[in-house]
């Protein structure tokens, strides 16, 4: 059963740091921390630390979200799951773990076995503080835009505490919307992804990659226990070829190469018990000073590396001006006068602090072109062959949408460069 007598002294003494100390309250900041609904967005490694920690620090309505399903690789570090756990839902799991395990009377734990995208807006706006355990950036863009709306449209204030994790490094970071950066701001921060979180290609694989991840860190172990996978065998290559285009069928994933296979078999990464802890740690620590005002709060970014020795640098990541969720101006982008459309739009989607999948582009009245419905995407596929210089002037707005992403992005075409193709004219 929890204890937590020992979270009275923490808000019975306020910090040395406290800006409030005049009208704080140490009673009132206990009702605030026994009142408030706190949502933890995925349970996962980085989640079900968390679930542990704000269910141990006095919180007793919580709520917890996944879509995923337990698969035999979580057990090692997903510590709340068993091995006659797998195949079910991580939410409902973790959550009957903890309940049984410290929980009473008091202590309300909801979990909810879905996609965040399939809950509405009376949903989110109904909790005090989110905290993001995700590993998903897709999934972190989308919340982190959904509590941007709810802030701007009704001028509701949903703190987010996001923490990620890889490997031995992680972040934490506390987004208060129209106040601080958000985390479509440090889109660029992130590198180019070329490893895959084990959860993602274990149970809900939305790439060709993950296919390829799937068959050959799970599934060659299971079909050959104790023997490596040697790349240089033709052999080994096919099988593993084979086998993660069987996986992409069953998703229904177009894309997977014998070529892209080569590509990515050795790009895993390692989830580490040890950091989730850390990172988890801090976020939960942000929540209880959000929630209880005891202590000032994150500004509003802290990363930690634990590679080589321990770590951490705290600093305040500024707005972008140009950001397309909170910011109010516009991104220039170079356009090459000769570029297609199918060009542009790929420079678009490979962008790291755009990261587009499947972009619509729009300018003025003008449908440049629509990636779905299919109607639409039929009448505007005869212009991805036209050169950009003939679909838009210079300085010309363009509105870029995904259907991913509840987001509307600016873009200045800056046209520059001749008409044709500077390496087509130079091989003619």
């Amino acid at each position: 059963m929890r204890d937590v007598s020992s979270i009275h002294s923490l808000v019975a003494n306020i910090g040395p740091f406290n800006e409030y100390s005049d009208i704080y309250s140490a009673q009132d900041s206990f009702d605030a921390l026994q009142s408030s609904k706190v949502l933890i967005i995925g349970a996962g490694g980085l989640g079900c630390e968390i679930l542990k920690n704000l269910s141990m620090t006095g919180f007793k309505d919580i709520h917890i979200i996944d879509m995923d399903t337990i698969d035999l690789s979580n057990l090692n570090r997903q510590f709340l799951f068993r091995h006659d756990d797998i195949g079910k839902s991580k939410a409902e799991c973790a959550t009957r773990f903890i309940l049984e395990r410290i929980g009473n009377s008091d202590l309300k734990i909801t979990p909810h076995f879905t996609k965040i995208q399939a809950m509405g807006l009376d949903f989110y706006r109904s909790f005090q503080v989110i905290v993001s355990g995700l590993d998903s950036v897709e999934a972190r863009r989308w919340i982190n835009s959904t509590l941007y709306r709810l802030a701007q449209d009704e001028n509701i204030i949903i703190p987010l505490v996001d923490g990620g994790t890889e490997g031995f490094r992680g972040q934490s970071r506390v987004i208060i919307p129209t106040l601080t950066s958000c985390f479509e701001c440090s889109l660029d921060l992130l590198s180019a992804q070329t490893t895959y979180p084990v959860c993602t290609i274990a149970n809900t694989p939305r790439l060709p990659e993950h296919c390829i991840e799937w068959a050959s860190q799970l599934e060659w172990s299971r079909q050959f226990p104790g023997k490596k996978f040697d790349a240089d065998d033709p052999d080994q290559v096919e099988w593993m070829y084979q086998t993660a285009s069987t996986r992409a069928g069953e998703f229904g994933i177009d894309g997977v190469t014998r070529s892209l296979t080569l590509g990515v078999v050795k790009n895993i990464i390692p989830a580490i018990a040890s950091t989730n802890a850390i990172i988890a740690a801090s976020c939960c620590n942000e929540v209880f000073k959000i929630v209880t005002n005891v202590n000032p709060i994150l500004d509003n970014y802290m990363m930690y590396s634990g590679d080589d020795s321990i770590f951490t640098y705290t600093y305040s990541y500024a707005r972008k001006q140009n950001c397309a969720v909170c910011g109010s101006t516009a991104k220039t982008v170079a356009v090459q006068r000769w570029w297609t459309l199918q060009q542009f739009i790929h420079e678009i989607k490979s962008k790291q602090e755009i990261q587009m999948t499947n972009p619509s582009l729009t300018s003025g009245d003008k449908l440049l072109y629509i990636s779905s419905p299919p109607e639409l995407e039929e009448a505007t596929r005869g212009n991805l062959s036209k050169k950009m210089k003939d679909l838009i002037h210079r300085g010309e707005e363009i509105v870029i949408t995904d259907p991913n992403l509840p987001i509307s992005l600016r873009i200045i075409a800056h046209l520059e460069g001749d008409d044709k193709d500077p390496e087509f004219s130079l091989q003619s």
